[in-house]
């Protein structure tokens, strides 16, 4: 009998390296995200830096459709909780601008100044300062760590509102990382400094769900193993405590090329999100 046994933390989350020409991520974004929001700007339709707490860096961008919004999404950014803002991910709203929903992403407090669980708060302002900008349902979804802390809203230890929580409809995490304590392994801990009882607190695979909520998680099939069994075992685990759950392994795709679909409102990513 042969087993499986992760012994390389840091190669079982690292992505750029594993990918051809990892390194063009996430500078890539840059053009096509500022294109976005100039265009948007130009047409009235983007409210851009709205204060949604007194950090520097707690601000949001709300970019509108044409007409009426159907809802609101809030996109969730990743970066390991220690890189990158807003400014990179504008251009990923289209999918959903397009069916006719409101998208705020906002920026966030970065670790070291932060910890995860303080991150999980501001989102949960974020949230709430957008849901009073825009009515109708409210759908939650981010990307890596991004992923986590959508998930997070949705446990019933939540740092939002009763009235924000009855707004919202479905979670898409895309390529989640759920139970945070393999994290505790990597390098990167000195500067997240998550300890047994952050994990257990801010791990929505160690938490119980909000079952009235639907989750999908989301995963690129090229992606490193950790990132899909991360996918699959959030899932798993909400499925047996009554969450309608769906685990989705989008083939081809790997850790950066897995949020293209939202780009397009006939894509299955974008279309899985916004289903009523």
């Amino acid at each position: 009998m042969s087993y499986f046994k992760v012994t390389d933390w840091e190669s079982a989350y690292t992505n750029g390296a594993y990918i051809v020409d990892g390194d063009r991520w996430p500078a890539a974004w840059v053009e096509p995200a500022k294109s976005f929001r100039d265009g948007l700007t130009a047409a009235g339709r983007a409210r851009l830096d709205l204060a949604y707490g007194p950090a520097e860096r707690n601000r949001l961008d709300l970019f509108l459709p044409e007409g009426q919004p159907k809802g609101l999404v809030v996109f969730v950014h990743g970066g390991y909780w220690l890189q990158l803002d807003k400014s990179y991910w504008s251009h990923l709203a289209a999918g959903s601008i397009a069916a006719g929903y409101a998208v705020a992403i906002p920026s966030y407090t970065l670790c070291p100044d932060n910890r995860i669980g303080g991150i999980g708060k501001e989102i949960a302002a974020a949230i709430t300062t957008a849901a009073g900008l825009v009515d109708g349902p409210i759908v939650l979804t981010g990307h890596s760590a991004g992923g986590q802390l959508v998930a997070r809203m949705m446990t019933t230890t939540t740092p939002l509102g009763e009235p924000v929580i009855k707004r919202i409809r479905h979670v898409l995490a895309i390529s989640g990382v759920h139970d945070l304590r393999p994290i505790m392994k990597r390098k990167m801990n000195k500067e997240l400094r998550i300890d047994d009882a952050e994990a257990g607190a801010e791990s929505p695979a160690l938490l119980e769900p909000i079952a009235a909520i639907g989750l999908t998680c989301w995963v690129g099939g090229a992606e490193r193993a950790e990132f899909i069994r991360q996918n699959a075992l959030l899932a798993n685990i909400w499925t047996g405590l009554g969450v309608a759950t769906e685990a989705v392994v989008e083939p081809d795709k790997h850790h950066y090329t897995v949020l293209d679909g939202l780009m397009d409102a006939g894509h299955s990513l974008t279309r899985t999100l916004l289903a009523e």
